[in-house]
């Protein structure tokens, strides 16, 4: 038998060295960014927001980002304790994603 995971075709994936991107400039509706994606015990994920110029935003950097570690199809990003990012609605942004041993399958703003 076989399965697959939800949204799980493909992944943004970085080794053990780590990696990062960043997307293209773009507007969301939302007040929360959800990710599924999977770390081994030694990865990570961690998540900035930036301005379309590509500057962290202030409260969203990735000083400011809680590291995120596990298998999860449907997990919030915090920093430092908060999900909100409704302020930053309309606004246009990027989202920087830096990975070390882990896969990214989606993201999305509830």
């Amino acid at each position: 038998r076989y399965s697959m995971r939800i949204d799980g075709l493909a992944s943004l994936n970085a080794g053990y060295k780590g990696g990062e991107m960043v997307t293209k400039a773009f507007t969301f509706e939302g007040s929360q960014l959800e990710i599924n994606y999977a770390t081994s015990a030694a990865g990570f994920i961690k998540i900035e927001l930036q301005d379309q110029d590509g500057k962290a935003l202030p409260r969203f950097t990735l000083e400011d980002a809680e590291e995120i570690i596990g298998n999860e199809i449907k997990r919030i990003v915090h920093w430092k304790g908060s999900s909100d990012v409704s302020g930053l609605m309309g606004r246009v942004i990027r989202i920087r994603i830096v990975l070390k041993d882990a896969d990214l399958y989606s993201f999305k703003f509830n």
